[in-house]
């Protein structure tokens, strides 16, 4: 459980998993860093690549992790922090108990200690074909208007920035599962609601039929408690659900 009381000027512990390749042993490293005024995780690996001296007086390598807008918004900052998937740049210290434990997110290759390779997130929404096409890149002039209901509904989708904090949650994705996740079916939804965009929502529904797709959620709805954008996950997923058994029904009776 986490401390939300008031900050003090005490040295910070961290604990670190550190992983020299994707085949090493992991290890933890410990390092005391000095409190600063509304710092967050991202500063306290600052001060560790600064000087990275264990709490022994062991001199080691600067932690790596991946890090990008420092704005919460790329997502390429999330990692186990106490126990939970997060940002590092928007976890503020002074709400995390102590000492600090931070750690690689589990459901993908660690590359190098907090470095994880999420590019399977990104093949996923490939596979899926989650973007709007268009017929070249000159000027095509206004697009087809939204209903304000749907603006609205595809902006909240559109704020996911593929983090990986619900699939770190999900039970059913992982190395042994070829299961998509909820940000990818969350994609779908979204892109089968824009109106250039639905001219491909057959193939996308034939695509989260197959194997990985929709029936390999288990349900276990913990994915939208984690989201850092509070994203209507387990909405996105029931919608998608809806619209294969419609699109399966309707390519039956259409043979």
């Amino acid at each position: 459980m986490e401390s939300h009381g008031h900050s003090t000027n005490a040295p910070i512990s961290v604990r670190v998993m550190r992983r020299d390749n994707p085949d090493a042993t992991p290890r933890y490293e410990v390092f005391q860093i000095p409190h600063r005024q509304n710092m967050n995780v991202h500063m306290c690996l600052l001060e560790i690549q600064e000087n990275p001296v264990t709490v022994e007086g062991t001199k080691t390598t600067p932690v790596a992790w991946d890090v990008n807008c420092l704005e919460e918004v790329c997502g390429s900052c999330t990692m186990i922090i106490n126990g939970r998937a997060r940002q590092a740049c928007s976890t503020l210290v002074d709400t995390l108990e102590k000492p600090i434990t931070i750690e690689p997110m589990t459901k993908f290759t660690v590359l190098r200690d907090l470095q994880v390779d999420r590019s399977r997130m990104f093949e996923d929404l490939k596979k899926t074909k989650s973007w709007v096409p268009i017929d070249g890149t000159h000027a095509l002039g206004a697009g087809p208007r939204y209903a304000q209901d749907d603006q609205l509904v595809s902006y909240t989708l559109s704020r996911c920035m593929t983090c990986g904090c619900c699939v770190e949650a999900c039970p059913q994705y992982g190395p042994g599962s070829a299961f998509i996740g909820p940000a990818v079916l969350s994609q779908v939804r979204r892109f089968n609601m824009h109106p250039t965009g639905k001219l491909n929502k057959g193939e996308r529904l034939e695509t989260v039929m197959g194997s990985g797709g929709i029936t390999d959620c288990g349900s276990a709805q913990v994915c939208a408690s984690v989201c850092p954008k509070e994203i209507p996950l387990l909405d996105s997923i029931a919608v998608v659900a809806r619209d294969t058994t419609i699109h399966a029904l309707t390519s039956w009776f259409g043979k």
